[in-house]
């Protein structure tokens, strides 16, 4: 596969994070305050996600101009890629062990996203665990 491939891959597997979020009650009940606009970005692909309260997901496949987000989290295609393997190799299993590899980046306003911390990474672990099952 391609480096364009792959990431096209990953982006239409992230695409179906809120198809699986409607399946998952648990995380919508705890993500019930978690009420932001941020950005994703799997490899050069950014998806501006819009969650409403009780955890209504609403992707944005960009590019997009113009448009403001409160945190972004942006990931390598490798990055990812072994972030949603089940399981994950060691070293690559959490967003913060993504960040000191180099492989992610996390900026913008952090207090919602350290806020509502483990809502994000057991939302951004949805590809993961549905490999799992």
């Amino acid at each position: 596969m391609t480096d364009a491939e792959t990431e096209e891959a990953l982006a239409r597997r992230f695409e179906s994070v809120p198809r699986w979020l409607d399946g998952d009650d648990d995380l919508r009940r705890r993500g019930a305050d978690f009420c932001t606009t941020c950005l994703i970005g799997i490899g050069t692909i950014p998806f501006l996600v819009t969650c409403e309260r009780g955890l209504r997901l609403h992707l944005s496949r960009g590019p997009h101009l113009m448009r403001s987000w409160r945190f972004a989290l942006r990931g390598s295609c490798l990055g990812w890629t072994r972030f949603w393997q089940a399981p994950p190799p060691p070293g690559w299993h959490d967003l913060f062990a993504l960040a000191k590899r180099g492989e992610m980046t996390i900026e913008g306003d952090l207090h919602p996203f350290m806020t509502h911390l483990q809502v994000i990474k057991d939302l951004l672990t949805l590809p993961r665990r549905r490999a799992e099952a």
